[in-house]
């Protein structure tokens, strides 16, 4: 266990030492700490402790002495001392602890040679799909580049979870200008070739939004590795926009005049997502001022941008299909002048409601009430204020969720966020009554095909214990009213569980056998196989 031992003995002997001496010492000062550890571990292993439980717990153990005694400049010693990798970090490596243990130090002394090697050695070894995120994987181009790619193919593979694993991917992307640099121009390059080039563009437009949202401002690299640089008046347009956070009268009219010329520029330049969220500020927050004599430009580009197709053939634009421009304009525009009108009151929307409908099949459109209903019924006194028992906002919802599937789970944050909050300026009684207007509203999300993400949210405020279990109940008897067979396993699966809870069935069963509860179970029963 001491790695030099036996050229310090050699020393010794040569200088004429003795063997009894040596002996000696190592009879009078050998604490024998690994021996003392192993015959715990079996001691414990005899009292009836798992093997692989003890052999976590003296792991664990050993790697929070290392992590508080590890020395990087002891460990960049060793390649100068030895010359040449030591064969126990080869096997050391081979192990997931202690690769795990190698990136946690890795994490907190960034700077150490001797882990950066190790992170290189565990990257040629093929494990470099664990290294995403950490520090030294961006440090080495070589690593950087197996990760990177890595990554990113698992991303495309499992499109599903992208959610779940784009954090972390972004998270290792903006680890530095270079980082970044490399990663978007590779995207860049895939978007373009690649036979996926729509899902990789999404990637990259998500980490460009990771960027913004941590105060990078990444605009200008975007521009520069897509056509707009082309269009030297629409870059620095764009850019002046996207650096700033906000859209200005003197950048529209230049964007509205180059849209609406003989030759514009190809609408793909204007489909940034960042650049398309600031007119949902510009254009639906309660209370925003555009300038009159400009505003007809803000929703020409907005309506030009969600819109316009065009027709390429090798790189050749053949033609430009504006038939839904007109159409969409007028839509953003209507919707607009009620959104941002002032003093309209909850009465003079109802009476609008017919014309809000018909826009609201415009996914654009659709988009900015969505936001627009989130701003509004975000104020303090909303609710406090409000006469209707579903008011004019949360029934735009639905007709959404009728209309755009792709902002199912928007609207459900949404209603999540509401049913979380404490509206405290209401009564108990008022409350729960909101409550039940808004399980109402996910009820409906249910029913227009975003079933499984709703009955999860419901089943996890069940199993927390947090909610009043009289929502719960209420909306099960929801439910119930609204689904008929056939029913998938996995539906099953999340939705039995809370009929079969104690604090539920006991007390929304009811005997007979027409009885809802009773006719879901005994389906289940027939037709699934249930596991406890």
């Amino acid at each position: 266990m001491e790695p030099s031992i036996f050229n310090t003995l050699m020393r010794y002997f040569q200088a004429g030492g003795s063997p009894e001496e040596v002996i000696r010492l190592l009879s009078d000062n050998y604490t024998a700490v690994a021996q003392t550890v192993n015959l715990l571990a079996q001691w414990l292993i005899q009292t009836g402790v798992e093997p692989v439980q003890v052999q976590q717990t003296v792991e664990n153990h050993l790697k929070t002495l290392l992590m508080k005694q590890f020395d990087p400049r002891k460990a960049d010693s060793i390649f100068t001392e030895e010359g040449e990798t030591p064969a126990w970090l080869e096997q050391m490596i081979a192990h997931p602890t202690w690769r795990d243990l190698v990136y946690q130090l890795t994490e907190a002394h960034p700077d150490c040679l001797m882990l950066n090697f190790t992170v290189k050695l565990i990257s040629d070894a093929g494990y470099h799909g664990e290294i995403t995120g950490m520090a030294a994987a961006c440090q080495q181009l070589e690593v950087f580049s197996k990760v990177l790619c890595t990554s990113l193919a698992t991303l495309l593979d499992g499109e599903d979870n992208l959610a779940e694993n784009l954090p972390q991917f972004a998270k290792m992307v903006c680890h530095g200008e270079h980082t970044y640099l490399v990663a978007q121009v590779l995207m860049s390059v895939l978007a373009q070739e690649g036979q996926r080039g729509w899902a990789v563009r999404r990637i990259a437009q998500e980490v460009q939004h990771f960027a913004q949202e941590r105060g990078r401002d990444a605009s200008r690299i975007s521009l520069a590795l897509g056509t707009a640089a082309s269009y030297p008046q629409l870059c620095q347009a764009l850019g002046a926009m996207l650096s700033k956070g906000a859209l200005n009268p003197a950048d529209i009219t230049v964007l509205f005049n180059l849209f609406t010329s003989v030759d514009p520029p190809p609408v793909e330049l204007i489909r940034v997502p960042a650049f398309l969220g600031l007119f949902m500020d510009s254009l639906f927050k309660p209370g925003a001022r555009i300038n009159p004599d400009h505003k007809h430009k803000y929703i020409h580009i907005l309506a030009y941008a969600v819109s316009v197709v065009e027709t390429w053939k090798k790189d050749r634009r053949v033609s430009v299909n504006q038939d839904e421009l007109k159409s969409t304009a007028k839509a953003v525009e209507t919707v607009h002048s009620l959104c941002c009108a002032e003093n309209k009151g909850a009465s003079e929307l109802v009476a609008e409601l017919s014309a809000l409908y018909k826009c609201i099949r415009f996914p654009v459109v659709a988009m900015g009430v969505l936001k627009w209903v989130d701003w509004s019924v975000s104020e303090p006194k909303y609710f406090q204020l409000q006469t209707h028992c579903t008011p004019v906002h949360l029934a735009l919802l639905d007709q959404i969720s009728t209309c755009h599937q792709l902002l199912h789970p928007q609207v459900l944050k949404l209603l999540v966020k509401l049913l979380e909050t404490q509206h405290s300026q209401l009564d108990a009684m008022e409350q729960l009554e909101l409550k039940k207007t808004l399980l109402d509203r996910m009820v409906h999300l249910l029913s227009q095909g975003y079933v499984l993400p709703v009955v999860t949210y419901i089943r996890t405020c069940l199993e927390k214990g947090d909610t009043d279990i009289s929502l719960i109940r209420y909306f099960v008897t929801e439910v119930l009213d609204v689904i008929a067979p056939p029913y998938t396993s996995d539906f099953v699966q999340l939705f039995l569980p809370i009929l079969e809870n104690d604090s539920i069935a006991g007390t929304i069963k009811t005997e007979g056998e027409q009885h809802p509860v009773t006719e879901f179970i005994a389906h289940c029963q027939s037709n699934f196989m249930l596991v406890d």
